[in-house]
């Protein structure tokens, strides 16, 4: 299922591809994820076809901010560098995690390392609890494995893998 996207990645990346998967498929009510580097570029973000079935029952405005991962991505980082700067401002060590509510959704943000952030856009009737358990085992088992070499190799794939979607539509 993953092959197509994870052909020619090392082993890191290609774990971390699954570990992104399996979130998005065990975790009721997620519409869209996405891990963003110190940076704010987007590294890894959950693929929309992949989860077409889990999303023909949500309304159409549930896609996503836009729909698109590298606008989740942008609101990931600001949230991120936002908070950060309040927990500095009022001395309360770092930020772990950022949770937001709002009427037709909820948006987490959970520290990775060195900061890098895991976003995770949730449907409104998505369990806060549980979201927030599944966020902090990928972040567990993500965060010793991010190095330097490991992002620039996941901005190169993303970077790749958007040439071919231009070329042509595919379902």
């Amino acid at each position: 299922m993953t092959a197509p996207i994870t052909f020619g990645l090392s082993s890191e990346a290609r774990n971390l591809h699954w570990l992104l998967t399996n979130l998005v498929e065990e975790v009721p009510g997620l519409l869209s994820v996405a891990v963003v580097s110190s940076d704010g570029l987007l590294l890894l973000s959950s693929d929309p076809g992949r989860n077409a079935e889990a999303r023909q029952a949500q309304d159409d405005r549930l896609q996503g901010p836009r729909g698109s991962a590298a606008d989740l991505a942008t609101i990931v980082s600001g949230i991120g560098s936002l908070t950060v700067g309040a927990a500095k401002l009022m001395e309360f060590g770092g930020v772990k995690q950022t949770m937001v509510a709002m009427e037709e959704g909820s948006l987490f943000v959970m520290s990775i390392s060195d900061g890098s952030l895991l976003g995770v856009h949730g449907a409104p009737d998505c369990d806060m609890s549980v979201v927030a358990y599944h966020m902090a085992l990928f972040v567990g088992r993500a965060g010793h494995v991010l190095t330097p070499e490991l992002r620039g190799e996941l901005r190169r794939s993303l970077e790749s893998e958007k040439e071919p979607e231009s070329a042509g539509s595919h379902r």
